[in-house]
């Protein structure tokens, strides 16, 4: 694999999430009744930077939790015969609240579609939204972000790589070409 281009260096990334949070904030009227979901792993960082700009916005701490999605994944027969799916905990519950998905990359929208079953397998929200720091195009689902940072035209040969420092010791959003 090799970097074709840096798309967003870590001013950009932070300019793109500040953006999220204020859109987040002005769609649902206020906070009140939001709760962010970060899909593991990159989500979770990406939905704590959110959680910082909302605070700093609208000095109120929302609820902020992870969701691991494996046992969610329409590709799971290929990794196990007999699946055992079981929902992750949050620390709160999400019946009733405008539960916002954050992730990473949304390319298929398997991963999104994953996430929705994961919460709704939890209680039954108000709403879901789905906020993405990247949107590369090449969807397999009717699933489509309420919030994206950046839309990245991308060829399937290529491949968009998030880089945060509680993974990768960096930040910043490259474009691979995976080869052939």
């Amino acid at each position: 694999m090799k970097m074709k281009a840096q798309i967003m260096d870590e001013a950009a990334l932070g300019r793109a999430l500040m953006r999220i949070s204020h859109e987040i904030n002005e769609h649902n009227r206020g906070v009140d009744n939001v709760v962010l979901v970060g899909v593991r792993r990159r989500g979770e960082p990406i939905a704590q930077r959110i959680r910082g700009n909302i605070h700093k916005i609208e000095e109120k701490t929302i609820p902020c939790g992870s969701l691991d999605i494996r046992f969610y994944r329409d590709d799971l027969s290929h990794l196990a015969d007999q699946p055992e799916t079981r929902p992750s905990p949050l620390p709160f519950d999400v019946t009733d609240k405008d539960v916002v998905l954050c992730d990473d990359v949304i390319y298929t929208g398997r991963t999104a579609r994953a996430a929705i079953e994961a919460i709704f397998a939890l209680g039954r929200p108000r709403t879901i939204q789905l906020a993405v720091l990247v949107d590369r195009g090449h969807r397999e689902l009717p699933i489509r972000p309420d919030y994206v940072g950046k839309n990245i035209p991308t060829s399937r040969s290529e491949m968009v790589e998030v880089r945060l420092p509680e993974f990768d010791g960096e930040t910043g959003v490259y474009l691979m070409d995976l080869g052939e």
